[in-house]
């Protein structure tokens, strides 16, 4: 005892990860191989990125704290805002002064499954207090992750929380968990054992959805077994808000450490129209129509555009905690 009194112990013995604001986790800062060389373009190049330490909410953001904040800052989400043809030209009569959200709706006949146009539709009433439509509520649904919460909806929470959203690395990197160049975020087999690691599609995509992993849409925050950072559902339930811009080739000229984002987007399937990433897949992916289930794949939508299946989670800055 008397000698390690008088021993100077290293730095990186003495080092204690920081304690995480309630309902967070600590993400330790490290490296690892960004993107995927078996999936589309936009994830590579392969490249090793390192990431600072940060905490990260261990669960989507739930209709009940979404409520809370709605009722603390008095916010309107903006599907509940009516449209105008002023601000939309072109924009049907029947959509002119009303809240409008975009829904999966099955098409007749099982439509297209490689074409979205066939399966999603904008649909009046449709908001996070009415996630399936205009008929549903929130009743039993409290612990789900809030949908229909647009890019600027999240950002405002994240402001009114103290928090912001993650980077697109930053996401990718927790949502690894330390398991480098694997498929998914629990290793590369996607049921190990039979077992449903996350909630996604099963059945037919789009005509038909068993539901064999116990859920036909959003299931409970947690209901899935976590990854090694802590995290829950970072592969389907809900796609996940990033705070980046949108760019395909972004990957080839980003800084090696914590790259924060492009300053523009680009869309090839949609010159002209600006988009922000979205990360984790959800409930509506299927293998026969997307992955985006696995922690490399990079989605994209206009950060005013609000979905049934889409949603998202907070990080914060370590100093920001202090």
């Amino acid at each position: 005892m008397k000698l390690l009194a008088i021993i100077a112990l290293p730095a990186s013995l003495l080092a204690v990860d920081p304690t995480p604001p309630e309902g967070m986790t600590y993400i330790p800062a490290g490296k690892f191989f960004m993107g995927s060389e078996d999936g589309p373009d936009d994830e590579r190049p392969v490249r090793e990125v390192a990431i600072r330490g940060f905490f990260m909410d261990k669960m989507e953001v739930t209709n009940e704290q979404w409520a809370l904040f709605v009722k603390a800052a008095n916010y309107v989400t903006v599907a509940e805002r009516p449209l105008s043809s002023k601000d939309i030209p072109g924009l049907l009569p029947e959509f002119v002064g009303k809240g409008v959200s975009v829904c999966f709706r099955p098409p007749a006949g099982g439509g297209k499954v490689a074409d979205y146009r066939h399966f999603w539709a904008p649909v009046i009433g449709a908001d996070w207090r009415h996630p399936d439509g205009p008929a549903s509520d929130l009743k039993g649904r409290e612990k789900h992750p809030v949908v229909h919460v647009c890019w600027d909806d999240a950002v405002a929470y994240a402001k009114w929380a103290g928090k912001r959203l993650p980077t697109e690395a930053e996401w990718e990197f927790a949502a690894r968990g330390g398991k480098e160049k694997a498929r998914f975020a629990w290793g590369n087999e996607f049921t190990p054992g039979g077992k449903w690691m996350a909630n996604t599609w099963q059945g037919k995509f789009p005509a038909e959805n068993t539901g064999e992993d116990g859920y036909k849409t959003t299931a409970p925050v947690g209901t899935y077994q976590p990854n090694a950072f802590g995290l829950f559902d970072m592969a389907g339930n809900v796609a996940e808000w990033c705070a980046d811009w949108y760019l395909p080739g972004y990957y080839a000229k980003a800084p090696a450490a914590n790259p924060p984002g492009p300053d523009t987007s680009y869309d090839p399937d949609e010159p002209g129209a600006m988009k922000r990433v979205t990360r984790g897949g959800s409930w509506l992916c299927h293998e026969s129509y997307n992955r985006n289930y696995r922690p490399a794949t990079r989605m994209k939508t206009s950060p005013d555009t609000a979905l049934q299946d889409t949603g998202f989670r907070c990080v914060k800055d370590v100093e920001a905690a202090k």
